[in-house]
């Protein structure tokens, strides 16, 4: 269920080609080199579009944000001794974010997403601003970027202009696990400071980059957390002695989505044993609660969601999502708004949505274990009563009401953050995207979901151990096994926050 690999990487090779989205995950979580394509054709067509921006130039020619002012202001008209001073102030006065930092790892997945777009040969840059990108990538400089700040249209202005300044060594950066002044790392480095020119700034300022980069990522955690949402509900199912032919084949081949047939098929997988129990006989257990019985109804909206999703997120990140566009067989100079992160902000916003189902689903499955009215004969808080003061005792009572505030705060996130639109920039921008909030919300909902799936984990590793015999299952017991590699038995009351975020870290990485 996570984003499937297209081949094994040991580097990426940027063109006009599309770049795959797990390429691009891999490169921005790991150091997975990058580099130009030096294709004769290609780098011809990088030149064709510098050529068109030049001669505009050279014959007095106005063009947007190069010769006229930004947004608003592109009534006002610029010499050709203005270009620089012009670039120069639009990264200075997008240089207001507030906020935490971006990750390392959505630094440099903006960057490459806005390397991706720049390379498209219709933005008129030259080959110099791309091997630039490509070096701070390659050598592990990766721009503090405040997180907050970016209404998404005209894309991700303020977020980017940290990067553009990075480039030419103004503000802050990470280089060998320090935080340094940008020029400092690439002096250590042994770079250049870059030296922008006509057009430069404002192709890599005005742009979805940011949201884009965070969205690929955010997707790559869904999946993650899906399969351990997928493994924690099936050892809830064997934990409540629920029954697994609730997820027979003939049902999900009854409503046909693909998404959902996969986890109620990984579900069977785990549940498989030759000594299968056949689930409580008690008639009033005769069917199981939905929480565990739609378990693949409830987990299949979201491996069905990243199926449109991912594609969704791939295009904009393969996208000329700039403006103006360089349109070099007829040698125009286009005005539109590709920058406009709708599409980004959509697929977010769903994103959002299906991870809160799947942590209410948790949520619900936990609270079954731990309440003996529903437990199926478990003792109350998955407590083991073999002392005289095991009633002084609470066991997983502090796990659930965690889980159900963290399912309580998803649910507030994952409000539609596009429906939130407003004017901006003196009514210029009056129509703007809040893509980059979007993808922050599903990034904080993944932080969110990950301890959700984590406390999920150790309440139905708990159920199977208390219920006996699990290890004639022999997937759910290599699951439990890992589990206990992070959370140690469970004697008497104990704090347990080192135990979730140990796990929560490792459904994050996908090792769970």
């Amino acid at each position: 269920m996570n984003i499937p690999p297209t081949e094994k990487l040991s580097r990426l090779r940027i063109s006009d080609r599309t770049v795959p989205l797990d390429q691009i995950i891999a490169v921005a979580e790991t150091s997975i080199p990058v580099e130009i394509s030096g294709d004769t054709a290609y780098l011809k067509k990088l030149e064709d579009s510098v050529a068109v921006v030049n001669d505009f130039i050279e014959r007095d020619q106005p063009i947007y944000g190069v010769t006229t002012g930004y947004g608003s202001s592109c009534g006002n008209r610029f010499s050709a001794r203005d270009i620089d001073a012009l670039a120069y102030n639009l990264i200075q006065y997008h240089g207001c974010g507030t906020g935490e930092f971006l990750s390392p790892a959505q630094s440099r997945a903006a960057m490459l997403c806005r390397l991706i777009c720049l390379a498209k040969g219709y933005s008129g840059i030259s080959l110099d601003l791309l091997d630039q990108l490509a070096a701070f990538l390659n050598h592990g400089i990766t721009p503090l970027i405040p997180s907050e700040g970016s209404v998404g249209a005209s894309g991700d202005l303020t977020p980017l202009s940290y990067i553009a300044a990075c480039l030419t060594g103004e503000r802050e950066v990470i280089y060998k696990g320090e935080r340094m002044p940008a020029g400092q790392a690439i002096q250590e480095a042994g770079l250049e400071p870059y030296q922008f020119r006509p057009k430069e700034p404002l192709a890599l300022m005005n742009g979805t980059s940011v949201m884009t980069g965070i969205a690929a990522l955010a997707l790559a955690r869904a999946g993650r957390i899906l399969e351990a949402a997928t493994s924690a509900a099936a050892l809830c199912v064997y934990g409540l002695k629920g029954h697994s032919h609730h997820y027979h084949a003939t049902i999900l081949e009854a409503k046909p989505f693909a998404g959902q047939a996969r986890v109620g098929a990984r579900l069977l997988e785990l549940l498989d044993s030759e000594a299968a129990q056949a689930g409580c006989s008690d008639p009033d257990s005769f069917q199981d609660p939905y929480s565990i019985r739609c378990a693949p109804q409830v987990l299949g909206v979201l491996a069905d969601a990243m199926q449109w999703i991912g594609p969704w997120v791939e295009t904009e990140a393969n996208s000329a999502n700039d403006n103006p566009i360089i349109d070099v067989p007829t040698g125009q100079i286009l005005m539109g708004g590709n920058f406009y992160g709708g599409h980004i902000a959509f697929a977010m916003d769903g994103l959002k949505t299906a991870l809160a189902s799947l942590c209410d689903l948790c949520d619900r499955q936990i609270a079954l274990l731990i309440d003996p009215r529903f437990s199926r004969g478990l003792p109350a808080n998955l407590i083991v009563e073999t002392t005289e003061d095991a009633k002084i005792y609470h066991g997983y009572k502090g796990l659930q009401i965690t889980a159900s505030a963290l399912a309580a705060e998803i649910q507030k996130l994952a409000i539609p953050a596009a429906v939130f639109s407003r004017s901006t920039e003196s009514h210029n921008q009056d129509k703007v995207s809040l893509g980059t909030i979007a993808a922050r919300d599903a990034d904080k909902i993944c932080s969110l979901s990950e301890k959700v799936a984590a406390i999920h984990l150790l309440v139905g590793s708990r159920a199977c151990q208390l219920r006996k015999n699990v290890e004639s299952y022999p997937a759910l017991s290599e699951i439990i096994n890992k589990i206990s590699s992070f959370s140690e038995p469970y004697l008497r009351d104990r704090p347990m926050d080192k135990d979730i975020d140990g796990l929560a870290k490792a459904v994050g990485k996908g090792l769970v």
